[in-house]
């Protein structure tokens, strides 16, 4: 069992044809934050023998079900793997799956864990594993080159959810820190920060938007449109993955996208 879409796609590609796998989230309207699990979830992971959870308290609907159903199973917490802290003075960005290393990390993880679950596919799970770490290591590649082309550029962003792609590009995050707090906790951004973040866009201080394409609102679309209005591109992520990629190819794109706005 995996919380969200973006685990499940990453334990089938390791486990094949040996696993079955079940994603709680998978559906872009639905938020891990106020997901409520039902009785079926709650066989379900009763049930599992290996269980994956974001951790960081973005998904604690999945904490709440293993603390009702205590049992013999293995769980990985990414974040946890992941090494990742708050900031100083400030929270933990747990969309830790936007960081390649956590990702490459937690694959090798999974092949271990699976291993020990089914010792006589361990063979054919640290094959799949590695091959999965490689397209990974080829996507850190992509992202130095870009570094060496961007490093240094400010751009704005709606929520925190693609910082660490975004850092790792070497790119400067010129977004006021209460504008996108308040997105992420849904509540409504200051009058003084929203004019203060539109401004941004109308005095040509950043290159980009990288805009969260999954939760909206009056706020963001202003801000969305104020980058539109001035020539400023927008490149739209997503949390959970889109209809027919997979991980690597989600990724992939996202990289496109930022290298093709940045360009």
């Amino acid at each position: 069992m995996a919380s969200t879409d973006v685990y499940g796609d990453l334990v089938h590609s390791v486990g094949g044809d040996r696993v079955s796998v079940t994603s709680f989230i998978s559906n872009p309207s639905q938020d891990p934050h106020s997901y409520v699990a039902n009785a079926r979830d709650q066989l379900a992971i009763r049930t599992a023998r290996l269980v994956v959870e974001n951790g960081g308290g973005y998904d604690d609907f999945m904490d709440t079900m293993l603390k009702a159903a205590p049992g013999d199973r293995e769980v990985l917490n990414v974040v946890a793997l992941s090494g990742h802290h708050p900031t100083d003075g400030g929270e933990l960005n747990e969309h830790v799956w936007y960081d390649f290393t956590t990702v490459e990390t937690f694959v090798a993880r999974l092949a271990g864990a699976l291993a020990v679950l089914d010792p006589v596919d361990a063979n054919t799970f640290r094959a799949n594993a590695a091959v999965l770490r490689a397209a990974v290591a080829a996507l850190e590649a992509r992202v130095q080159t870009l570094r060496e082309k961007v490093a240094g550029q400010a751009v704005a962003i709606t929520e925190p959810v693609p910082l660490y792609l975004l850092n790792a590009c070497g790119l400067v995050n010129a977004t006021p820190s209460d504008f996108s707090e308040a997105i992420e906790d849904g509540t409504d951004v200051p009058v003084t920060v929203l004019h203060q973040t539109l401004n941004m866009f109308r005095d040509h201080k950043v290159r980009a938007l990288v805009y969260n394409a999954q939760t909206s609102g009056p706020q963001t679309e202003q801000v969305r449109n104020a980058a539109l209005d001035n020539n400023i591109p927008v490149v739209p992520v997503t949390e959970s993955l889109p209809s027919g990629l997979s991980y690597v190819a989600w990724m992939s794109r996202n990289l496109n996208a930022l290298e093709q706005a940045l360009s």
